[in-house]
């Protein structure tokens, strides 16, 4: 699809992307704590519905898409690799502005990461597989291609070294980490908006000649996962600002990791430019529709944010078992259980 010569990063951009993925996942870590882990046990079933959406329903979802707009096998094995990756900080920002449960977001956001060192590899072998057949018959020559799963690993490995830096940063020097936190999500964000920028600047004819069916693609992957996280935690009994995290952990993907992937996995692939073109549309698209999802939730989200913050300091004030007695048809349908038990009591572990 697009010519092997062309350059779609150049060495400044891939000094960028490297500096981000450092710092991002540094900064990741950074926010992490050894009772993040101990909250993901904490809140199993939550937990388990982003699992069962970051990693049942997203490839899935990907592979539809692939089968059914006969995308090329390089571009069907990139939306793919999307689709199997974790949440990142993108999800737990937009959480935290949609009035989401950010507790919960980096409680998801801490599991995916470290479930995709087994899962992602997993997945992408057993989702794969008629793609990279029909890029074997492409090739010719009774060549063969075969997914790179030890340097997808490696990659993963490579990209998890900082987050466990930022851990021990923020277990020593707490002032330090937060300054570490917070840099990275505002250089992550600077990052992301130049190599969108230059993108736009040096490869505007590209976005004229590609196809429509991976425009479709690379929109649709996001928002059908921010769909599906959004009703699937509704239907097994989530609170609003819970369906808002899982949605938003489900449709953000870690976008870093994947340029890392593909650069360290694929170096000599003729197609390589292909599976990069999809992540940096995926990239545009998944920031203009998270950005008018996250609008929408914070406007629908208020009154039952300010019934969530009212019970918290409720409990802080009385404690745990207090229940607090609102009038009689005061609260929604949706929020009409008793908001002083269960899910709403957890954030009380952590900050909001």
């Amino acid at each position: 699809m697009i010519d092997p010569d062309v350059k779609l990063l150049y060495a400044i951009d891939k000094a960028l992307l490297a500096v981000m993925i450092l710092v991002i996942m540094f900064g990741m870590g950074a926010s992490l704590t050894l009772a993040d882990f101990k909250n993901v046990l904490r809140r199993p079933r939550l937990v388990f519905i982003g699992f069962i959406s970051q990693f049942g329903f997203m490839p899935l979802i990907a592979l539809v898409l692939s089968l059914a707009l006969n995308l090329p096998p390089a571009v069907a094995i990139a939306l793919i690799l999307l689709g199997c990756l974790p949440g990142g900080t993108t999800s737990n920002l937009f959480s935290y502005f949609a009035r989401g449960q950010v507790a919960l977001s980096i409680s998801m956001t801490t599991a995916s990461t470290v479930l995709a060192l087994f899962m992602t590899p997993f997945l992408l072998q057993l989702y794969t597989s008629p793609f990279t057949q029909k890029i074997s018959e492409q090739l010719g020559s009774n060549a063969t291609f075969v997914m790179p799963t030890k340097d997808i690993v490696l990659s993963l490995v490579l990209v998890l070294v900082p987050v466990c830096g930022g851990m021990i940063l923020r277990r020593f020097h707490a002032g330090w980490a937060k300054v570490a936190e917070e840099t990275a999500g505002f250089m992550g964000m600077i990052v992301i908006v130049y190599l969108l920028g230059t993108a736009f600047y040096r490869h505007h004819t590209l976005l004229f000649s590609t196809p429509w069916p991976i425009f479709v693609a690379t929109i649709s992957l996001g928002l059908v996962g921010f769909l599906f996280g959004y009703y699937a935690s509704r239907l097994l009994g989530a609170y609003p600002i819970q369906q808002r995290a899982i949605s938003l952990e489900t449709g953000i993907q870690n976008t870093p990791v994947a340029f890392a992937i593909i650069l360290l996995s694929f170096p000599n692939f003729e197609l390589q430019n292909d599976m990069l073109w999809v992540a940096i549309l995926y990239s545009i698209f998944i920031v203009m529709s998270s950005s008018c999802i996250t609008l929408w939730m914070r406007k629908r989200g208020a009154f039952d944010w300010d019934v969530y913050q009212n019970t918290l300091i409720h409990a802080r004030l009385f404690g745990h078992q207090w229940k607090t007695d609102y009038p009689k048809g005061y609260l929604p349908p949706r929020i009409a259980r008793d908001p002083s038990q269960g899910a709403l009591r957890e954030d009380s572990i952590r900050r909001d």
